[in-house]
């Protein structure tokens, strides 16, 4: 099955493997196309999840984890978006970069409704994944 064509130059992505769009954002609440409504999420080509802190000990400092963005690389993502929070307390942690840059992974960081808005932009032509924090 091809995941991804071009069309003009641009990415495209086939109708199944298309990412979620979040369809709200607002202190502590995102509502996601086919998923409902969470506080974080983690959001992906063909799906999403909420996205649970714990799996990796994920803290605001040091924050993202190369362990948080690695089902989204396996899932098939070019490009990553990453939401530092409502009050970009979320970090990236330096080894995260490291192992996007590594496989020529695309990486956007940005406060979260700029990284929703982002996120959104992207999800019609390129295979996009995100991780959400709605909070601080």
């Amino acid at each position: 099955m091809q995941l991804r064509g071009t069309l003009d130059g641009m990415d495209t992505v086939t109708q199944e493997k298309r990412p979620p769009r979040i369809a709200g954002i607002s202190w502590g609440r995102m509502e996601v196309e086919g998923l409902g409504v969470g506080k974080d999420f983690k959001l992906y080509p063909g799906g999403g999840r909420a996205w649970d802190w714990a799996e990796t000990g994920t803290r605001h400092s040091p924050g993202f984890q190369a362990a948080d963005v690695g089902e989204l690389v396996a899932r098939g993502a070019t490009t990553v978006v990453l939401s530092q929070g409502m009050n970009k307390q979320l970090h990236v942690h330096p080894d995260t970069y490291r192992y996007l840059e590594e496989r020529s992974i695309t990486v956007h960081v940005a406060e979260t409704r700029e990284a929703v808005k982002i996120y959104n932009d992207l999800t019609e032509h390129t295979p996009v994944a995100g991780l959400f924090h709605s909070t601080c």
